[in-house]
């Protein structure tokens, strides 16, 4: 009979736009999706892997999506003293096939965002403009987004102004107000010329 080989897991680091986040990639799926935990509560219900990472008193966030988990640290430490030892955590973590995220995370998050959403109640072109925004941030800013380690999501749209949400490594990082005015807020106006301007909340 033949031992089942499981290929070793592999992690490196990548650096984001944000210099408090290190994207943390391995070579296995750890979530289909995105779970952006920005602070323990919300892992110790819904992240093992969150809730660990954050027993560590330099973890300020934890971001998984897909193969990669962003985390941001706690700005007076420095990436040299505590990047080695999150990698092995990750790397042992990941090795182990301990639970990453728990089932129906996403689907009490979306139920979370349907009843933000009740308030927004879009009608006739209104709700026509708002599926093509969300269609344009879908297609073309998630995709880069996610290569930094982040996630961006549609909030609202009110009067010419579109509220998006920030998450990972995006939040509170510097460049992320340049890429939000230039590159989003640019394109939406282009494409949607209802589009007056692009602010963002952080998640």
């Amino acid at each position: 009979m033949e031992a089942q080989t499981q290929s070793p897991v592999m992690l490196y680091t990548e650096q984001t736009p944000n210099p408090e986040s290190l994207k943390f990639v391995t070579n296995k799926i750890l979530y289909k999706g995105t779970a952006d935990f920005r602070e323990k509560s919300l892992a110790e219900e819904w992240s093992p892997l969150g809730q660990n990472l954050f027993e560590f008193p330099y973890v300020k966030g934890v971001y998984i999506c897909n193969n990669f988990v962003t985390v941001t640290k706690e700005f007076n430490f420095s990436w040299e003293d505590i990047m080695l030892k999150l990698k092995e955590y990750i790397k042992a973590y990941v090795t182990d096939g301990k639970e990453i995220v728990s089932e129906g995370f996403e689907q009490a998050m979306r139920d979370k965002e349907v009843e933000a959403d009740v308030s927004y109640q879009y009608t006739g072109q209104e709700a026509e403009l708002v599926k093509k925004i969300k269609e344009l941030i879908d297609t073309y800013v998630k995709p880069a987004v996610e290569m930094d380690g982040g996630n961006i999501e549609f909030k609202s749209f009110d009067k010419g102004i579109v509220t998006v949400i920030l998450q990972g490594s995006c939040s509170g990082c510097p460049s992320s107000t340049v890429t939000l005015k230039s590159g989003i807020e640019g394109m939406l106006k282009r494409m949607v010329p209802e589009v007056t301007e692009v602010v963002s909340e952080m998640g």
